[in-house]
C-alpha cells in the first residue's frame, strides 16, 4: 500500500474514509469521542501540509434514507473543537449542494459530508454513487480499520477509480500491530479468546492453531467445547450443531501442540439478571438444573492468569463473561489485569474487547486496543481485509 505520506498534498483535495460511527444519547450528545481522536493525526498532519481536507464516513444503519438521528453534524463540531478550527459541515454526500461547498475549500480547511449510508448506492456500491464521490477529490485515503472488512462504497470501490489512493496512519498502526502479534510475534503467543458463540469465531480460532502456542478459551463459547468434553453446563448457551467442530478443534492444538485451556469452573447464575442468586462450581460437578454459566470461576481466573503471566506476546478478543453487569465481571477483568501486569505485546480486539479493557480500567496498560472489532475478528481469521486490498490495487 502507499502511505499518504508517500503523496504530496499540497493544494489537494483529500477525501478521507473515517469511521465517525459514534455512540450518541437521545440528544444526540456524543458519549464517547475516542473514533475521532484517533484521526487527529492523520487530520492535523493534512491540514499542516495545506490540504484541503474532505472527510466522509457513515453512522448507524439508516438503510438508505436520511434519519436526522443519524446525522454526523454533531461529529464536526467536536472535531472542531479538537483540532481548534471550524470544521464545514454539508447535508449531504453527494449531490450540487455538496460541489459547492468542496469548490470553496482552502487549503487547510476541512469538511465533513453527512452519513454516507443515507444513500443505498453506499451499500450497493452503486457505480453512479461512486462516481459522483470521486469527482469531489484527487486524492482517496483509508483510515478507517473498523469498516475496512466490509464490502461497501467508499471502501472497495471508491480507492479504485480516485487518481490517487493511499492509507492513513491510523489504518498502518492498527495492521503493523496486529503483524507485530500474529505474523511474526515474540514467544510465547498466547491468544484468549471469548464471546457468546463459536459460530462467530470459528474461522478465527482454526486460524489461530496454526500460530499460537496458547490458546485460551472463556465467555458463553467455553460451554460448546465444554459439552464437547462431556461436562455438565446445565441450561447455559451451547451451539449444539458445533458441540462436534469443538471436540475437533481441542483434538487438532493436541495434535499441533497448542496448549488449549478452558475453564475449570464457572459461575453459575439462576437466571440471566445482575440481582440473579449465583454460585460457583467446579468443571465436572453437576450444574443446578436450570441455571446458566455467566462468568468464569475464581479458580479459572488464577489459571488464565499463570498462563497469560508466562507470554510474550498476547492477542485478546472477547469478553470472559456478561462483564456488563458487575457481579458477573470479575473473569473478565481478572483476565484484562493479567494482560495489563505481563511483560508482553498485547493487541485487544475492537468491540466489547476495547469497552471490557476500559471497564476493567486496564485500557492505558495494553500496548495497543484496536478500533474494529469486525476487522480485527477479520484479520484473526487470517484474511486480508478488502479495503486494504482494493488499496494494495494502486499500488
Amino acid at each position: 500500500m502507499r502511505s499518504i505520506k508517500d503523496i504530496n498534498v499540497a493544494g489537494k483535495r483529500v477525501m478521507v474514509r473515517v469511521d465517525y460511527n459514534l455512540p450518541m444519547d437521545k440528544d444526540l450528545n456524543i458519549t464517547d469521542d475516542n473514533r475521532i481522536v484517533q484521526t487527529l493525526p492523520l487530520i492535523k498532519y493534512l491540514i499542516q501540509n495545506r490540504a484541503k481536507v474532505i472527510l466522509i464516513s457513515h453512522l448507524g444503519r439508516p438503510k438508505g434514507k436520511v434519519d436526522p438521528a443519524l446525522s454526523l453534524k454533531p461529529a464536526s463540531i467536536r472535531l472542531g473543537e479538537l483540532i481548534g478550527q471550524r470544521v464545514g459541515f454539508v447535508a449531504d454526500c453527494i449531490g450540487d449542494e455538496v460541489k459547492k461547498k468542496v469548490a470553496e475549500l482552502k487549503e487547510g480547511d476541512t469538511l465533513l459530508l453527512e452519513n454516507l449510508r443515507f444513500h443505498s448506492g453506499e451499500k450497493t456500491s452503486d457505480p453512479d454513487f461512486v462516481s459522483q464521490l470521486s469527482a469531489l477529490c484527487d486524492v482517496y485515503v483509508n483510515d478507517a480499520f473498523a469498516v475496512s472488512h466490509r464490502q461497501e462504497a467508499s471502501i472497495t470501490a471508491l480507492p479504485l477509480i480516485v487518481k490517487e489512493s493511499a492509507a492513513g496512519f491510523l489504518l498502518e498502526k492498527e495492521l503493523l500491530s496486529y503483524q507485530n502479534a500474529m505474523a511474526n510475534p515474540a514467544r510465547p503467543l498466547v491468544a484468549v479468546v471469548g464471546g457468546a458463540k463459536v459460530s462467530s469465531k470459528l474461522a478465527a480460532l482454526e486460524n489461530m492453531l496454526k500460530c499460537v502456542d496458547t490458546l485460551i478459551i472463556g465467555g458463553a463459547m467455553a460451554n460448546t467445547f465444554l459439552k464437547s468434553q462431556g461436562v455438565d453446563v446445565g441450561a447455559s448457551l451451547v451451539e449444539a450443531e458445533l458441540v462436534e467442530t469443538a471436540a475437533k478443534i481441542v483434538k487438532d492444538a493436541q495434535e499441533k501442540g497448542v496448549k488449549l485451556q478452558l475453564p475449570v469452573d464457572l459461575i453459575f447464575a439462576s437466571k440471566f439478571d445482575k440481582d440473579a442468586q449465583k454460585t460457583s462450581i467446579d468443571v465436572g460437578n453437576p450444574a443446578p438444573e436450570g441455571w446458566i454459566a455467566l462468568d468464569i470461576g475464581e479458580k479459572s481466573c488464577q489459571v488464565f492468569a499463570n498462563l497469560i503471566a508466562g507470554a510474550k506476546t498476547i492477542v485478546w478478543n472477547g469478553p470472559m463473561g456478561v462483564f456488563e453487569m458487575d457481579r458477573f465481571s470479575q473473569g473478565t477483568c481478572s483476565v484484562a489485569w493479567a494482560i495489563a501486569n505481563a511483560s508482553a505485546f498485547s493487541v485487544v480486539g475492537g468491540g466489547d474487547t476495547g469497552v471490557a479493557a476500559k471497564v476493567c480500567k486496564v485500557d492505558d496498560k495494553i500496548s495497543y486496543i484496536s478500533t474494529g472489532g469486525g476487522a480485527f475478528l477479520h484479520l484473526m481469521e487470517g484474511k486480508e481485509l478488502p479495503g486494504v486490498v482494493a488499496l494494495k490495487a494502486r499500488r
